[in-house]
């Protein structure tokens, strides 16, 4: 059935939080319709902005496989010892919330303060991130020149599904994957530079044998 002219409009989905920075040009537009029309204008085009910044999509997960936990580029796949390490660069125009790559229970999640430095640079090593610790797998939310602060949605002790989200990062930036030990390097599905879709593209299966 189509919906009728006075259904209310429904809101966009977006992340949590997202309505509470909008909020502050948006009320600030109201009385500046009256003083300054150019500058209500502004504001309200800052409210959009932000509220499309912070979109959140539904996504498909597939049958199986290790999905991305972020949309944007594939700017890291290398080795670390026994395990593989993925990590996607979030553009600023990308979405920012983060999905589950596998199943699985979270053990921790732990918070390490750092810099703000270029998230696809190798200094970003040493930038501020939320590890996320889901027992044969880790994701971990990487900070950039952009962002300021990191939001996960989950804490210790939560069973995760493959594609459920996880976080998001407001205004950045990057989003690794430690895979479990039972993938190696030919497992991995994507490539450096590739585009991937957070909860939809798969980054690694295990070769059927």
């Amino acid at each position: 059935m189509s919906p009728s002219l006075t259904d209310p409009v429904p809101l966009p989905t977006v992340a949590p939080g997202a309505w509470r920075l909008a909020r502050v040009p948006l009320f600030a537009a109201v009385p500046l319709a009256v003083l300054s029309p150019p500058l209500a204008a502004v504001c309200l085009f800052a409210t959009a902005v932000t509220l499309w910044f912070h979109r959140d999509p539904r996504r498909s997960p597939p049958p199986s496989g290790v999905v991305a936990p972020a949309d944007g580029r594939v700017s890291v796949v290398r080795r670390e010892g026994e395990r593989v390490r993925v990590a996607v660069f979030m553009n600023v125009t990308d979405v920012h919330v983060n999905r589950a790559p596998a199943d699985g229970t979270v053990g921790a999640v732990e918070h390490t303060p750092g810099r703000h430095l270029p998230a696809f640079s190798k200094e970003s090593e040493r930038n501020e991130r939320v590890r996320i610790d889901a027992g044969d797998h880790e994701v971990t939310l990487i900070a950039g020149a952009v962002a300021r602060r990191i939001h996960p949605y989950v804490e210790g002790g939560e069973t995760l599904a493959r594609g459920d989200r996880i976080g998001h990062i407001s205004f950045g930036s990057r989003a690794d994957v430690l895979l479990s030990p039972a993938y190696d390097r030919e497992d991995v599905r994507v490539r450096e530079g590739q585009r991937v879709r957070a909860g939809e593209t798969v980054i690694a299966a295990r070769n059927s044998t």
